[in-house]
C-alpha cells in the first residue's frame, strides 16, 4: 500500500474514529486510485487523469452511487495529502459525481407498525426483542446504536436514551411511554442472564451482547409471526420512526437531531415522503382531484 494513502486511512482510524467497516470501505476506495494510478505518483495526478480514472471504472460497469463513493473518498484523501503531506494540488476538486437518483426510503404504514409492536411476547428472549423493536421505533436508532446500547446509556426516569452514532459523535434521543414500559420488562428478565460485569442492554441466552445480525433476524422472524407480509428489517424502523414524526410535527430540524444526521440534506429525504403521503390525501379529499 503506498505510504500516503497508509498515512491517511490512519488518520480516519486514530483521529476521526471511524468505524472499522467505513474505514475499509475508504480502504477499497483508495486502492483503486493506486491501482489506476500506478504509473503515476500520486502527488503528480491532476484533473484530467482523475477524469480518466472514473471514465475507465464507469466503463466497467461501476453504477454512478459507486462512483460518487469513490470521487468522495479520494477527494478526501487528497485534502489531507495537500493539508499534512505537502501535496500542492486537491485534483478531485472541481469533479462533480455523476447525479444520482435517490431512492425513497421504505416505511411502515402507522397501522403496520401498530400491529408489529402490539404482538404479545412469549418467553423471556421475546420480552427482550419487545423492548429492542420498541426502542428502534420510538427512538429511530440505528442497528449499531441499539447493538452497542450500554445501561449506563439508558435513563428511564428521565426517559432518555444516550447514543454513540457516525463519526463517535454523541446524541441524547427521548425514548416513549410504550418503549420504556417495554425496557422495565425486560430489565426485570435480564437480571436471570446477566453477569455483573456485563454492560450491554441486550443480551443473548448466552448473557453475551447481543450482535447486529441477531437482531436483524429476531425482528425478521417476530414480523412474520405478527402476520406482517413485507420484510422488516431495522432500518425500517427507522425510516418509519421519521416519517411518522415528521408527518406529525413538521419540525425537519428536530428529527435532523434525533436521527443524528450531520446535514441536513440527509434528513429532508423524508419530506419527499410526507410530500406523497399529503398528496394521497389531496386526491382522497379535494373535490376537483376526485376522479369520475
Amino acid at each position: 500500500m503506498n505510504a500516503d494513502i497508509a498515512d491517511y486511512l490512519e488518520h480516519l482510524s486514530a483521529e476521526r474514529r471511524l468505524a472499522h467497516r467505513t474505514a475499509e470501505s475508504y480502504a477499497r476506495d483508495l486502492a483503486l486510485l493506486e491501482a489506476e494510478a500506478a504509473e503515476v505518483a500520486l502527488r503528480d495526478l491532476d484533473v484530467p487523469h482523475i477524469r480518466l480514472y472514473l471514465a475507465r471504472l464507469h466503463s466497467r460497469g461501476l453504477a454512478p452511487r459507486s462512483l460518487a463513493r469513490i470521487l468522495s473518498a479520494w477527494r478526501g484523501f487528497y485534502r489531507h495529502a495537500c493539508r499534512r503531506l505537502g501535496y500542492a494540488v486537491n485534483p478531485c476538486l472541481g469533479l462533480r459525481a455523476p447525479k444520482l437518483r435517490r431512492a425513497l426510503p421504505e416505511v411502515l404504514a402507522p397501522d403496520d407498525c401498530a400491529q408489529l409492536l402490539d404482538r404479545q411476547a412469549e418467553d423471556a428472549l421475546e420480552v427482550r426483542d419487545a423492548a429492542m423493536f420498541e426502542l428502534f421505533y420510538s427512538s429511530g436508532l440505528r442497528l449499531s446504536e441499539l447493538a452497542e446500547l450500554d445501561l449506563a446509556r439508558l435513563d428511564l426516569l428521565e426517559g432518555e436514551v444516550t447514543v454513540t452514532g457516525k463519526g463517535g459523535k454523541t446524541r441524547i434521543v427521548p425514548v416513549g411511554t410504550k418503549a420504556r414500559t417495554a425496557l422495565e420488562r425486560w430489565l426485570a428478565q435480564r437480571a436471570s442472564l446477566a453477569d455483573v460485569a456485563q454492560a450491554a442492554v441486550f443480551l443473548n441466552r448466552r448473557g453475551g451482547r447481543l450482535t447486529p445480525r441477531s437482531i436483524q433476524l429476531r425482528l425478521d422472524r417476530w414480523a412474520r409471526k405478527a402476520g406482517l407480509a413485507s420484510h422488516v428489517h431495522p432500518h425500517l424502523l427507522r425510516h418509519s420512526f421519521a416519517t411518522h414524526v415528521l408527518q406529525s410535527s413538521g419540525d425537519l430540524r428536530a428529527v435532523q437531531e434525533m436521527l443524528g444526521h450531520a446535514s441536513l440534506s440527509a434528513t429532508q429525504v423524508y419530506t419527499h415522503l410526507d410530500f406523497q403521503h399529503l398528496s394521497r390525501v389531496y386526491d382522497a379529499a379535494h373535490p376537483r382531484a376526485k376522479k369520475k
